[in-house]
């Protein structure tokens, strides 16, 4: 009897510490309005979800790095090749979740992309592999061209053609929504359009299609990836539920790729 006493209280002692932190790192909107939306299903899962908001590309990465964090959410499978290969860290995706398309943006004189003066100022994210997306997307509306149309780190030293003359301005991502109004044409990632209150789907003068190879995925390190916390996240990323909150709310401005 004594002996059953003891094991039922070990059974209630390890209930009572059942529940598990997952500690994410992600851009504000839209990854962490969507870890708020599904933080009420982990929690009844046992999983108390801590969502860190960041507005650069370079932190989330390094604290997941360190184990400051369990995971991030903010990034494409290309940023996170470039971010290993720079750093000599072996972070690993996890799953994909969904599709911003990135957008070129005029500072409100533009009407439509042909209108573009020649001689005007591009501002471009600084970062390899969002700057290559880019100008692959300039290349595709015919602005520019690149002398190798498959290299998805190009940078504007790799234009072959520029007959607009265009300048291009290189900023950090998280700048680039404050100098919409002081350039010609802004390319935005759909986070930091729609943070500043951007309409990826009317305001954009161009915007990738649903076709993007530019996922956004949840990413962890080698040795938790597989931890049943981090598949219950995954579960809850894939719900229905999700995909029915992200057509509802962004209209179309993200796209799921579940």
């Amino acid at each position: 009897m004594k002996k059953l006493l003891a094991a039922l209280a070990a059974v209630v002692a390890l209930g009572a510490h059942a529940d598990e932190t997952l500690t994410i790192g992600a851009s504000a909107v839209p990854h962490a309005e969507v870890l708020e939306f599904i933080k009420p299903m982990l929690a009844k899962e046992g999983i108390d979800l801590q969502i860190k908001v960041f507005s650069d590309y370079i932190q989330p990465n390094a604290l997941l790095a360190d184990k400051s964090l369990d995971a991030n959410f903010f990034q494409h499978q290309p940023a996170l090749n470039e971010f290993n290969k720079s750093n000599g860290t072996d972070l690993i995706a996890v799953t994909k979740v969904h599709v911003e398309p990135m957008g070129a943006y005029s500072n409100g004189l533009l009407k439509k992309i042909d209108d573009l003066p020649d001689g005007a100022n591009i501002a471009l994210p600084n970062e390899p592999a969002n700057e290559g997306r880019a100008l692959l997307l300039l290349t595709k509306a015919g602005l520019i061209s690149l002398k190798d149309p498959g290299n998805i780190l190009s940078k504007p030293q790799d234009i072959a053609e520029n007959p607009k003359n265009l300048k291009f301005r290189e900023l950090e991502a998280a700048t680039l929504p404050r100098v919409v109004t002081q350039v010609d044409l802004t390319l935005l990632n759909t986070n930091y359009a729609m943070s500043v209150k951007l309409d990826p789907t009317k305001d954009a003068l161009l915007i990738e299609g649903s076709d993007s190879p530019y996922v956004n995925i949840l990413v962890a390190r080698p040795e938790n990836r597989d931890s049943i916390a981090m598949q219950k996240l995954v579960v809850a990323l894939h719900s229905p539920e999700l995909k029915q909150f992200m057509l509802e709310k962004y209209q179309g401005a993200i796209v799921p790729a579940f």
